[in-house]
């Protein structure tokens, strides 16, 4: 049974320990008298009904202050527990921030409205367990289309207007007091941003350039105020950069970093006492916050139960999945729970913002009096043994020994290069010395007796095939890292011993492709295909694809769909690779089969998208949104580097609106649900990333909409488009769309395509165009077979300029010749007499040397001998010196195409 409150010992104690405490009793004559007759909770109403008054700046400073003492006396008194306090004090801080929103946005506009405008909530506000002087560390987003403003303002500056008067409303100490200290410097770039973020800005930093802290910082994130359904709109697109199923080996070092960067810069004493901190110092409550948040986000990718707000409901949900023992999560959690306690008592003596036990002992005294103990003695020996038990805890994870990935220094000679024997013995030397620290315990797979066995009888081989491979500390930090991230190695271990060709399969992904061997290090369940060469072959068709990728879904929902997308996606990729990498595959065949694979994502992730769009914001009737895929996603033809260059149209009266809950307008709703779907393909799930996505191809380019009707679409390409853009078009296939609006666009792209033009103006534009992009855009590298002149972009600059200048007449004559894929319309041009006879073989080769060479040669520099070869059989020749010479003497008939057709010269660009 709890205990009676003792109401009359906490008004005692408040007047006698707490002067901010006993002016504000004074302050209040009325709500002391209740307090007094132990009427807390109305106490607490009355402090409410206070802060309703339309005069917001008084008004809420009155009820923070009436809330904080009822808060206070009943805290002390024992009636209201410390949940009830952390809660009530968050409700108070929302209701605070969605006021002085809409108070700002009044102001200026006259509106009762927060559409467009969101804060959301990160720390303690966002866990809901503010203390009684927290600061608010909020995000403040605004969706510039929606935002309520004077039609003269710039939706920008009104933004920050209304953001600047949210934080004077709130932060400025008045006659009255103040509400609350406002800190924005948790949004994204904030060195350099405004305090209110457009939406689409903040979306892009947390999909490419956030940082740890950052994925530490979301796991407390919700809408707290203003228009809370775009910040769950925005918080679900976030989800997965927050949740990752795999986390990458960098970012839990950095995390733990972190953790003990809490110690490494606290500069109090390291035990309590005078002037001990039981925020920061050790065993305090900073450390017991990151201890549940790291181990959240190292599990919750797999384990939706542990995505919760609070610490106390994240250690117990630790506790209930196994990751954390229940007497830790009991100990952590009660001696959180004690320390908040007394971290209030601190803040109650001045309303100040303190973690700090007092130096003086008179001062320490009164604050452990104020808590009902005997003296500051008491106090300290109490804080000394919580926090010598969470501290201990708290230390046992960040002795976790998960390595940092090492700075590779630079590669060690090929082996054949490395011809002197001293040099060599000395490399095996360090060799067997970094294997011989394998053996340390650092990596769970090789902890057992049964795993150092098995890892002993291939240790001799696995030493000589490091030794001759191109990149030896290349091959050594990726084989560490999968070492790192599998749980048990031992049945990989027994294959390798006994399948000693599968060994070198295995240091040829480590080696010879970069992007194998990130993949694989990042993913060592990969390891499965790689070594199993019965494995499925890849699906030939789209919808074969499409049906993988589904029947792998572990659930019925969207999420777990995002997730299969990335997984097979990445497996059909990463197989690909290999074949290729081994000569198993012609590149061309490569090309075909992640461009299918790319387009069953696609359609999987609209379909998906779109349906969770409409439960919010219903359908449009007799709309849809379409997709067009351009470049060589249009033509079929990726690489394992590709971005997806797509636009997207939508069909229907751009003046409808949306029948669902929260209606849209045409426009408004096909641009966020592309949006979606960017993100769908593009923001890394807990399975990883996908896709990089290229929508600069839109009308308008980066300034344009997203999504534009097809109207628009026929409208710019007639009246505004430039040639290169018409060029770009020729390369476009609708890749989501309903027949009917299939047939519709292509029809538009025919008739733009076949339009009459002027040959003179014609041959002038892409001579321009070329000319600009080789002065803009020169060859990274020898083997940068798509920008050296005479290379793959002068290939299509030839096929495009043939196809606009043919027009309707040569579409007559040759439909195939519009094809979007280049290896069915070069030879129907062949045929045409437009192109000479070979230009299909060289326009192969080169592209054999594009596909195989974004993974044997990034960046089109020359590789390695290892690579080398495997790069010259890929493209179908004897070795590479042969390449170079076929390479050499395509690129020369192609120089001799590109005069005999635009009458330019560019011999002279041969080197470049």
């Amino acid at each position: 049974m709890a205990p009676t409150p003792d109401w009359t010992g906490a008004l005692e104690r408040a007047r006698a320990h707490a002067p901010f405490l006993a002016r504000a009793l004074d302050r209040q004559e009325e709500l002391a008298a209740m307090l007094a007759a132990g009427e807390g909770e109305a106490a607490l109403e009355r402090a409410r009904a206070l802060g309703e008054s339309e005069d917001v700046e008084p008004a809420l400073r009155r009820e923070r202050l009436a809330l904080a003492t009822a808060l206070a006396i009943g805290d002390l008194a024992g009636a209201f527990p410390l949940a009830r306090v952390t809660g009530e004090l968050t409700a108070f801080a929302d209701r605070a921030l969605d006021r002085a929103i809409r108070a700002a946005i009044r102001e200026r506009t006259g509106e009762d409205s927060a559409d467009g405008f969101v804060a959301l909530a990160l720390g303690k506000q966002g866990a809901g367990e503010l203390n009684y002087s927290s600061d608010i560390d909020p995000i403040l987003l605004f969706d510039p289309d929606r935002l309520p403003r004077r039609e003269r303002d710039d939706p920008g500056e009104a933004a920050q207007r209304y953001a600047r008067r949210i934080v004077r409303l709130l932060s400025e100490t008045t006659a009255e007091g103040y509400v609350m200290r406002v800190d924005l410097r948790l949004r994204p770039a904030s060195e350099i941003s405004p305090p209110a973020v457009p939406i689409a800005s903040a979306l892009a930093h947390y999909q490419g350039q956030a940082l740890a802290w950052e994925r530490a910082a979301f796991v407390r994130a919700r809408p707290a105020a203003g228009d809370i359904a775009m910040g769950e709109d925005f918080l679900a697109a976030t989800r997965p950069f927050v949740w990752r199923r795999h986390l990458d080996f960098g970012a839990v070092a950095e995390i733990r970093r972190l953790t003990k960067r809490i110690r490494e810069e606290h500069e109090g004493p390291p035990r309590p006492g005078p002037g001990f901190d039981v925020k920061r110092g050790r065993g305090g409550i900073r450390e017991i916050e990151f201890y549940a948040q790291t181990l959240q986000l190292i599990h919750g990718g797999r384990d939706p139960s542990l995505r919760v707000l609070g610490t106390r409901e994240a250690l117990d949900a630790l506790a209930a999945a196994g990751h954390v023992g229940v007497d830790e999560a009991r100990v952590l959690g009660e001696g959180y729970d004690r320390l908040r306690v007394v971290e209030h008592r601190l803040q109650m003596v001045h309303d100040r913002q303190t973690h700090t036990l007092p130096e003086s002992g008179e001062a320490l005294g009164a604050v452990a009096r104020l808590d009902g103990l005997a003296d500051g003695a008491a106090l300290v020996e109490e804080l000394t043994e919580l926090t010598a038990r969470t501290g201990a805890i708290y230390e046992a994870l960040i002795r976790e020994d998960t390595p940092p990935a090492p700075s590779p220094p630079p590669a060690p000679p090929a082996a054949e290069e490395a011809a002197d024997p001293d040099e060599r013995a000395e490399r095996a030397a360090a060799l067997g010395e970094r294997m011989e620290g394998w053996r340390d315990g650092r990596y769970q797979s090789l902890r057992s007796p049964q795993a150092l066995a098995a890892f002993d009888a291939i240790a001799p081989t696995l030493a000589e095939a490091f030794l001759a491979a191109d990149d030896p500390e290349r091959a050594l930090v990726r084989w560490e890292s999968v070492l790192d991230r599998a749980s048990s190695a031992i049945n990989l271990f027994h294959l390798l011993k006994a399948r000693p060709d599968l060994l070198e399969r295995l240091i040829s992904a480590l080696t010879l492709a970069p992007v194998l061997a990130d993949e694989l290090a990042r993913r060592p369940e990969l390891l499965d295909i790689l070594l199993d060469r019965e494995a499925p072959a890849v699906p030939r068709a789209v919808e074969a694809i499409m049906g993988r990728i589904a029947a792998a879904a572990a659930r019925e929902d969207y999420e777990a769909l995002l997730d299969a997308i990335r997984v097979v996606t990445g497996e059909i990729r990463f197989a690909l690779g290999v074949q290729l990498v081994e000569g198993e595959a012609d590149p061309l065949d490569v090309a075909a089969s992640l461009s299918r694979t790319a387009e069953a994502a696609l359609r999987l992730a609209h379909a998906a998208t779109a349906a969770e769009f409409e439960r919010a914001h219903g359908r449009i009737a007799g709309s849809e949104l379409l997709v067009l895929g351009l470049g060589r996603f249009g033509g079929g033809a990726l690489t394992h580097a590709s971005d997806l260059d797509i636009v997207y149209l939508f069909t229907g009266d751009f003046a409808a609106q949306s029948d669902g809950k929260r209606p849209l307008g045409a426009t408004h709703y096909f641009n966020r649900l592309a949006s979606r779907v960017s993100a769908a393909l593009s923001v890394p799930t807990a399975e990883g990333a996908l896709y990089e996505i290229d929508t600069r191809l839109r009308p308008q380019g980066a300034q344009g909409p997203l999504a534009v009707s097809c109207e628009a679409f026929a409208k710019y390409q007639r009246e505004a488009a430039w040639t290169w853009e018409h060029m770009a078009l020729a390369r476009a296939r609708v890749l989501v769309a309903s027949d009917e609006a299939r047939a519709e666009v292509e029809a538009l792209i025919a008739d733009v395509l076949f339009r009459p033009r002027d040959p003179g103006d014609l041959r002038e534009s892409v001579l321009e165009m070329r000319d600009t992009m080789a002065r803009h855009k020169p060859a990274g590298g020898v083997l940068d077979v798509k920008l050296l002149r005479g290379g793959l972009v002068d290939f299509e600059f030839l096929v495009h300029y043939l196809q606009l200048k043919g027009g309707r007449a040569l579409a007559d004559a040759s439909p195939q010749a519009f094809s979007a894929d280049l290896g069915t319309a070069i030879p129907a041009l062949v045929e045409a007499g437009l192109l000479p006879e070979g230009f299909r073989e060289d326009y192969d080769l080169m592209t054999r040397l594009l596909v195989a060479g974004r993974l044997l040669a990034p960046g089109g520099i020359e590789p390695p001998p290892l690579a080398a070869r495997a790069l010259a059989r890929a493209c179908r020749t004897q070795d590479y010196a042969s390449l170079l010479r076929a390479l050499g003497q395509a690129r020369q008939r192609v120089a001799r195409t590109w005069h005999a057709i635009l009458g330019q010269d560019i011999t002279n660009q041969q080197g470049t």
